[in-house]
């Protein structure tokens, strides 16, 4: 189904600040609504993740250049995506050296005082902002 520009607009912003995010960091869905100006559209970015392409293909965004593994919910919790999606997201943050707990219910957890990343905002932003101060 094709998405309205709107639509369009948004996923690419997410999916572009979700590449900002640091190799061994995470963040939440909240936290990535803040920084692109409308906090109250945490699920939205969820569900820009869950529709991002597995492989390359005609979209320029995919599994391989979104690192769609950094973003869990508010309490740090991997979120259920189908059957299997927590696991491989714990073994992808594995990888990169994240500390992923498991508790009696099989749930995922991450220590956001050990691996949370919560600038007040994108790096890209700060980087723009100090190229036009070098300009005046």
């Amino acid at each position: 189904m094709p998405r309205t520009d709107e639509a369009e607009w948004w996923f690419n912003a997410v999916y572009e600040a979700v590449r900002e995010i640091p190799p061994g960091c995470v963040t939440s869905y909240g936290h990535i609504a803040l920084l692109l100006g409308y906090p109250k559209r945490p699920r939205q970015v969820g569900v820009c993740l869950k529709h991002l392409p597995a492989e390359e293909g005609e979209d320029f965004f995919h599994s391989g250049n979104v690192p769609w593994q950094r973003v869990v919910n508010s309490k740090g919790m991997v979120s259920h995506r189908g059957p299997g999606s927590a696991e491989r997201q714990a073994e992808a943050l594995r990888a990169e050296g994240v500390e992923v707990q498991s508790d009696s219910m099989g749930e995922f957890y991450v220590d956001f005082a050990r691996y949370g990343w919560f600038p007040d905002r994108l790096p890209s932003e700060v980087l723009e902002e100090d190229a036009e101060e070098e300009e005046v």
